[in-house]
């Protein structure tokens, strides 16, 4: 079977099945929409969060990034990867033991003022909307190659999918849909990497193979060879760096504590039963997501070497069939400057011959290596199955933040559990509608729109929990002035930097040589130093509340919530 029908059966049968446990699982509560009724088991919750979390970016664009940025990619595996175990260890047992649907019900009753809860909605919702854009246009980019439909069209492909599954099933739908696009998405990405590693090391295990000779019996390492040909080329050495030191830390802290401020993780750790439950979720979550953290950078090396091999100097008229299929969607481009009719792969813009989107490379590469057909389609399977399982738990924590955090809790507190499951549902609607003009329109290529999604995350969320956790002293006019300062100057830093808004600048006008990826650790910093000094020079929390704080840190199941002084 060619390439086009194993991608229909194999990508038919896996929405089939999604489609299928979102009616199986069908929300009849709003405690089922919003944290599964908390009765998901570790093991489930476990592949559920690993999926929640390998988003498009981690599926399809990091992989991409490092074969491209080489050493300096590596900051997006060292800032996910060590994201994660910092919201392992710091901050999810005890946001599970107090016990509350969402983060911004937790900064409101922590904070005792739904001013509070109202800064944290707009902040998730902002963040949440940032990163869908991301996922959706992950969805358009394999469904235009595979499915040889237009990416515009691939997204609302992809939307209406999302909509069925979240709005139908809320969490508990989208908890089990993960589960087994967690499978998918896991099975997709290591078969291909295990045929190429074999096919150009020898070596089974992608791992091993990234550091192993050729198996043509030069004795060169595959670096080495990858080195070489970049030289040759006249790109810097793979292996070395050319980001500014500052900014790779900048960027790397704010990948790191932007994972931990992300809602749509942090509120899978409401749904298990207990609190350690939580934490054996947060152990099975970090193994399952080191088998794909750990061979992406064996991807990268492969998919790069592949590249340069097949089509630098070749000639256009004889490329292989992979390179016509990507050029009819516009994601590979050549010009022939120089009119020799030679493709020229050269770093300088004004003599390189190919474009190349770096969104391609992981979906490109079983292509590019020549694997079976069926490999092919399998990753496109697997590439939506991230898109997807991302998409709807961002997407469900802004119908909650509505239907919850606004509707529930602030403008109609007598609503029925009925009626705010049905605001629920249609607030699920209307956010599948905007994350879908965000896929159509982004404001950038996929891992970089997420990538500023972080550092929101980073500048609004990560301090506001966790002085909300550690600091007794800490009040609601601290967090709301650290909160609203924070996102502020991250958005404005974006907007100038990245969409050109405010007059725009150039790389030379960074502040500090800080990029807009890094600058969540800026304005990080920016609103840990307001809100510790507003809290200093206002009221103390109410007792109640500094004792919840000194509870929340113990070892016990969750605690019961003292009554909104609000």
């Amino acid at each position: 079977m060619g390439i086009q029908t194993w991608t229909y059966l194999l990508v038919g049968l896996t929405f089939a099945l999604y489609i299928g446990i979102a009616i199986w699982s069908r929300a009849g509560s709003t405690s089922d929409f919003y944290i599964a009724g908390s009765r998901v088991p570790p093991l489930a919750n476990g592949m559920a969060t690993a999926a929640d979390w390998m988003s498009a970016a981690s599926f399809i664009s990091m992989a991409g990034l490092i074969a491209f940025m080489g050493y300096d990619g590596a900051v997006y595996l060292m800032g996910w990867t060590g994201g994660y175990v910092l919201l392992a260890m710091l901050l999810a047992p005890y946001l599970r033991k107090f016990g509350k649907f969402t983060v911004p019900d937790f900064i409101g009753d922590r904070y005792y003022s739904n001013w509070a809860r109202t800064v944290a909605v707009i902040c998730a919702v902002i963040v949440s909307f940032t990163y869908v854009a991301g996922q959706m246009r992950g969805v358009g980019v394999v469904f235009a190659r595979f499915l040889e439909v237009p990416i515009n069209l691939g997204v609302f492909i992809g939307m209406g999918i999302v909509f069925f599954y979240a709005v139908l099933g809320g969490m508990k739908g989208i908890t089990y849909t993960q589960v087994a696009q967690y499978c998918i998405l896991i099975f997709a990405y290591m078969v291909p990497a295990i045929f190429i590693s074999i096919q150009l090391t020898g070596v089974w295990l992608p791992q091993a193979g990234f550091g192993s000779t050729l198996a043509d019996g030069s004795g060169t390492y595959l670096l080495e060879k990858l080195n070489q040909l970049h030289n040759e080329l006249g790109f810097a050495e793979y292996t070395s760096g050319t980001k500014s030191t500052i900014d790779v830390f900048a960027i790397t802290f704010a990948l790191m504590v932007g994972t931990a401020g992300l809602p749509h993780v942090i509120v899978r750790f409401f749904t298990v039963p207990k609190v350690r439950d939580a934490r054996k979720s947060v152990g099975y979550a970090l193994l399952f997501i080191a088998i794909l953290y750990t061979t992406a950078p064996a991807i990268a090396a492969f998919a790069r070497v592949n590249l340069i091999e097949t089509v630098s100097e070749e000639q256009y008229s004889e490329v292989p069939q992979w390179f016509d299929n990507w050029e009819t969607t516009g994601l590979i481009a050549f010009e022939d400057k120089n009119e020799d009719g030679r493709i020229q792969y050269l770093p300088d813009p004004g003599r390189n011959e190919l474009q190349i989107d770096q969104d391609i490379m992981v979906l490109a590469n079983p292509e590019i290596a020549g694997l079976p057909n069926w490999v092919i389609a399998l990753v496109a399977a697997g590439g939506l199955a991230a898109a997807l399982s991302t998409a709807a738990g961002l997407l469900l924590v802004i119908s909650t933040s509505i239907s919850h955090d606004l509707i529930k809790k602030q403008i109609r507190p007598n609503i029925t559990e009925k009626a705010e499951l049905i605001w629920a549902r249609i607030a699920a609607g209307f956010a599948v509608l905007v994350a879908g003009y965000f896929g159509i329109n982004p404001p950038g290529f996929v891992a970089a729109t997420v990538a500023l999604a972080f550092g929101l995350a980073a500048a609004s969320f990560f301090p506001a929990i966790i002085l909300g956790i550690f600091d007794k002293r800490m009040n609601r006019e601290g967090a709301i002035s650290g909160m609203v300062v924070g996102i502020l100057l991250m958005l404005f830093y974006m907007i100038k930097y990245k969409l050109g808004g405010f007059g725009g600048g150039t790389e030379a006008d960074w502040w500090w040589g800080i990029s807009p990826e890094g600058f969540g650790t800026v304005a990080m910093c920016v609103n840990l130093a307001v809100a510790l000094t507003v809290s200093r020079m206002t009221a103390r929390p109410p007792e109640e509340i500094r004792e919840l704080v000194e509870t929340i840190r113990y070892p016990a199941e969750a605690v019961e919530q003292p009554e909104d002084p609000t």
